[in-house]
């Protein structure tokens, strides 16, 4: 495309900070960014219409881990590793809400269920018997005073399940959708340049500057890069990072739903909640994990399939619904759940790897990849 000296001088040039992706991360980053430098000219580059990744499409759980998981991530983590991991998580949602306000973001603190499989009882029974465990990893993590977990009879209308549920007191949920859009507005505000539809193919060092490659436009050069791109950062990055591709389904409304909060079953390879009076359900990644490492959105019949069965045989037994909407996100994984934040190499950084905990601790990365480019 060729530009007009105005199209250029406007959005190309001079500028200080350029942020690759523009999820959670990437405007969390160019927001702090901006806070200490606000002088500096800060743009945002990404490549699809809305932001490519998670950030609008996950399923909303401001989350910072189930009990299950929890003792997953101690098989390849040590204590200290894993109670910074729900301390970050925590702190990240605090920074979320402290910026944009629990109104405006939908925040409701509902609790959250850990619900197990009928064949679940092994992995049942390991909870219960570490749960007290958990719960002092999570007070230390969270500087609580009372216990994070508790063991609940199920209250809710489930079939096929175990008759007592674990209940994470301080979970809650919120509006994908009003996340993003108040977190661009913000941005907005404080004038920081977001240009969509704008795909960064490489970089390299030129001239003291990072010169950046685009598909639409001529090559730039910038002070400094930030890349944010989480799941998809394997297309610019070699780092230990891998795209995980999650399916999710939402139902039409359903007259008189009584199932309020957010749920995780097998581990938390499956997750749902209410969206008011509509039902959404997610994951089945597990069922194959090597066709769902891709960064290509889409959906598959197997998995939705599943999705569906849970939904008419566990979730909503003898409930009439249909189907609304189908969608999937593409989260960043690996063999460490600590998000990757660090200098590549000079003027370039990255903060990726968030884990499938992108709304927890996004916002936290966001800062620390802004922090770290000044240091």
């Amino acid at each position: 495309m060729e530009l007009s000296h105005w199209e250029y001088t406007t959005w190309l040039d001079n500028i200080d900070f350029a942020i690759v992706g523009s999820g959670i991360v990437g405007l969390s980053c160019a927001l702090t960014l901006k806070e200490n430098h606000p002088k500096a000219k800060v743009v945002v580059f990404e490549k699809g219409v809305l932001p490519s990744g998670a950030s609008t499409k996950n399923a909303g759980f401001a989350c910072f881990g189930s009990v299950s998981e929890i003792l997953e991530d101690l098989k390849t983590h040590s204590e200290e590793e894993v109670i910074q991991l729900i301390r970050n998580r925590a702190q990240g949602l605090q920074v979320l809400r402290d910026r944009l306000g629990d109104k405006k973001i939908d925040y409701q603190q509902r609790g959250g269920y850990e619900i197990f499989s009928e064949r679940d009882q092994i992995l049942f029974q390991e909870c219960l018997e570490k749960l007290d465990y958990v719960n002092e990893l999570t007070k230390e993590a969270v500087f609580s005073k009372n216990d994070v977990f508790l063991l609940r009879n199920d209250p809710f209308p489930f079939q096929k399940i175990q008759k007592q549920v674990i209940l994470n007191q301080y979970e809650g949920q919120l509006d994908t959708g009003k996340m993003m859009f108040f977190l661009i507005q913000e941005c907005m505000k404080k004038g920081i340049y977001i240009l969509n539809s704008t795909k960064i193919e490489s970089f390299s060092a030129k001239n003291g500057k990072i010169a950046l490659k685009m598909e639409e436009f001529e090559t730039i050069e910038v002070q400094k890069l930030l890349i944010a791109t989480n799941g998809f950062a394997k297309e610019l990055l070699g780092e230990d990072v891998l795209p995980a591709r999650a399916q999710v389904i939402i139902t039409k409304p359903i007259p008189n739903l009584k199932i309020k909060g957010t749920f995780h079953l097998d581990k938390g390879y499956y997750y749902f909640r209410n969206i008011n009076d509509r039902m959404l359900l997610g994951g089945g990644r597990n069922i194959d994990f090597l066709g769902e490492t891709t960064t290509a959105l889409g959906v598959t019949f197997q998995i939705q399939q599943r999705l569906e069965e849970l939904l008419k045989t566990t979730i909503l037994p003898g409930v009439p619904f249909e189907i609304e909407r189908r969608w999937s996100g593409i989260m960043g994984v690996g063999n460490q759940k600590k998000p990757i934040v660090k200098k590549l190499s000079e003027g370039v950084f990255c903060g990726i790897r968030l884990g499938g905990m992108g709304v927890a601790i996004g916002s936290l990365v966001g800062k620390e990849l802004a922090n770290l480019a000044d240091s």
